[in-house]
């Protein structure tokens, strides 16, 4: 449902290789295959400055192929106690994640990725209460510096994953004292519900089982690409953006295991 195509457009789309389908070992599949697991799109050419400088970057939007039947089934599931299964399938099949590569960065053996969590309040609004939107900013910056590599922008992941309505109320249970973790403990919620399996699935496509540099400072974002067949070969710190608003944010990561400076 979520990835319907005209079906004459996506067969023109095919034909040029331009759209694509994958099953959940990020081999290339027929549409309309029983495995089919994931369209991929692209690259659409996306021109940016960056550093003062226009890179034409590659956008592979992915988006899971879901079915109105699954959808309706897990619907029937809620009222029967499947609330957590059915937030699974609106974090996973109804939102559109990106991949940005910058030129070069099919071939290249080590790219530098970030891996991106999206946060409307600080990558749109440019909100200072956590470290995300310098984060963006200064990913693509260092990843044009080292001259390939991309950035995933994951769009299911506001609030590590409970959405901008819960993001939201976290807040004002933030300004009362509970950290970051515990805001979305008190609302019954995962402390982190983020998923990274899909990332790591269109990366082993792209990059053809090639390892990756993260750039990321969360050793569990590592971890989970790694257990779905990302190779990373290093991690690379990505510090940005500290400010007096997002200290108490940053030491609550820091505590949670994330590499961030301990002098903060």
């Amino acid at each position: 449902m979520f990835s319907y195509v005209d079906s004459s457009i996506r067969e023109s789309l095919e034909k040029e290789a331009l759209m694509k389908t994958l099953d959940s070992n990020g081999v290339i599949v027929l549409s309309n295959n029983s495995a089919a697991y994931l369209s991929l799109l692209g690259p659409v050419p996306i021109p940016r400055l960056i550093d003062g400088e226009e890179v034409i970057l590659h956008w592979y939007p992915f988006v899971r192929r879901t079915e109105l039947s699954t959808v309706l089934d897990s619907a029937t599931g809620v009222a029967h106690g499947g609330e957590e299964a059915f937030r699974a399938l609106l974090n996973t099949s109804m939102l559109v994640n990106s991949v940005l590569a910058f030129p070069g960065f099919e071939e290249a053996q080590e790219p530098l990725v970030r891996v991106h969590s999206c946060c409307l309040t600080g990558d749109v609004f440019g909100s200072r209460r956590c470290d995300c939107g310098p984060q963006l900013d200064a990913a693509f910056e260092q990843i044009k510096a080292t001259g390939a590599g991309a950035v995933i922008y994951m769009s299911g992941h506001e609030g590590r994953g409970i959405g901008l309505w819960a993001k939201a109320i976290t807040y004002l249970l933030q300004d009362r004292g509970h950290d970051t973790y515990e805001a979305n403990s008190a609302l019954g919620l995962p402390e982190d519900s983020r998923d990274f399996s899909d990332a790591a699935l269109v990366m082993r496509f792209l990059l053809q089982g090639r390892p990756i540099q993260l750039l990321s400072n969360n050793p569990d974002k590592k971890a989970q690409l790694e257990e779905n067949g990302q190779r990373v070969s290093k991690q690379v710190s990505l510090v940005a953006g500290i400010c007096e608003h997002n200290k108490r944010y940053l030491v609550a990561k820091r505590d949670k295991g994330h590499k961030i400076d301990s002098g903060l």
